[in-house]
C-alpha cells in the first residue's frame, strides 16, 4: 500500500499520519501543496506520480468553513475561496487524474461531504453551497467513469472529532472542548475520523464491488434527528 498524504499548513498532523501508515507496513509520504490553486494541483500530482506512479484511489477532503454570516452579509470573495477549496480543487485534481486512472483494473474517487449540504443550516451559505456543489461533482463522474472502472462515492459526516471540528463548536457554540458533546452525540461520542475512514476504505476495497454513485452518511443518525451540525 503507497499513500501520498497532501497537507498545506499542518506538517506535524501530516508527518504523524506518515507514521502510522508506516507503523502498519505502509508506504507512505506527505506531499506540501495546496490544492486550493491550480498550480498546487498540477504541483501534488506531479510529485506523486513521480514518487507513487499513478494514484488508484483518490480522496477529495479538503475543507474549510466559511464565517458564519448571512447571505445578507457574506462577500464574492468567500464564496469564491470555498468553492475553490472545496469544489474545484476536487475538479482539478480529478481532471489531472482520471485519464491514467482509466487504465488501471480498478479506481475508486470518494468525495467527502458534509450533512450540512442538505441540511442548508443559516449562516453557512458558502459552506452549503460548496459541498452540494463537490456532491453534484461526484455524481456526475460517477455516470461518466463507470464504463472505465471507476468506483465514484460521497461520504457524508457530521460533526467529527478532528480540528476543523473544535473550532466549528467554539465559533457557533462556544464549546471550547468538544468532547463536552460526547453524553448528548449518537453512541455517547462525537464521530471518530476512523469513523469516517472506515467507511472510506470500504469503498475503495475489493469488498465493494458493486457500489458506484452512493452518497453514505455517517452522521451516527443525526440527519434523521435533525440535529443542527
Amino acid at each position: 500500500m503507497k499513500v501520498a498524504v497532501n497537507y498545506h499548513r499542518d506538517s506535524n498532523a501530516a508527518l504523524q499520519t506518515v507514521a502510522e501508515i508506516q507503523s502498519n507496513k505502509g508506504d507512505a509520504k506527505a506531499f506540501f501543496a495546496s490544492v486550493a490553486d491550480v498550480n498546487g494541483c498540477e504541483k501534488l500530482v506531479s510529485s506523486v506520480k513521480k514518487e507513487f506512479g499513478t494514484p488508484t484511489v483518490l480522496i477529495c477532503n479538503a475543507g474549510i468553513a466559511s464565517r458564519g454570516l448571512s447571505v445578507a452579509e457574506t462577500s464574492e470573495q468567500e464564496i469564491t475561496k470555498l468553492f475553490t477549496t472545496h469544489t474545484l480543487s476536487a475538479h482539478v485534481l480529478c481532471r489531472l487524474l482520471i485519464s491514467d486512472m482509466r487504465t488501471a483494473k480498478r479506481a475508486d474517487i470518494v468525495m467527502i461531504s458534509c450533512a450540512n449540504a442538505r441540511k442548508n443550516i443559516a449562516n453557512g451559505a458558502p459552506y452549503n453551497m460548496a459541498k452540494a456543489a463537490l456532491e453534484a461533482l461526484a455524481m456526475t463522474l460517477a455516470k461518466e467513469e463507470r464504463e472505465h472502472g471507476i468506483r465514484v462515492n460521497v461520504v457524508v459526516p457530521g460533526l467529527v472529532r478532528t480540528e476543523m471540528g473544535k473550532r466549528l463548536m467554539r465559533a457557533r457554540a462556544g464549546i471550547m472542548n468538544i468532547g463536552d458533546l460526547d453524553d448528548t452525540s449518537p453512541f455517547e461520542h462525537v464521530c471518530d475520523p476512523d469513523e469516517v475512514g472506515n467507511v472510506v476504505k470500504f469503498l475503495v476495497s475489493e469488498e465493494n464491488t458493486y457500489m458506484t454513485g452512493t452518497r453514505i452518511v455517517c452522521d451516527g443518525g443525526g440527519t434523521i434527528d435533525n440535529n443542527w451540525y
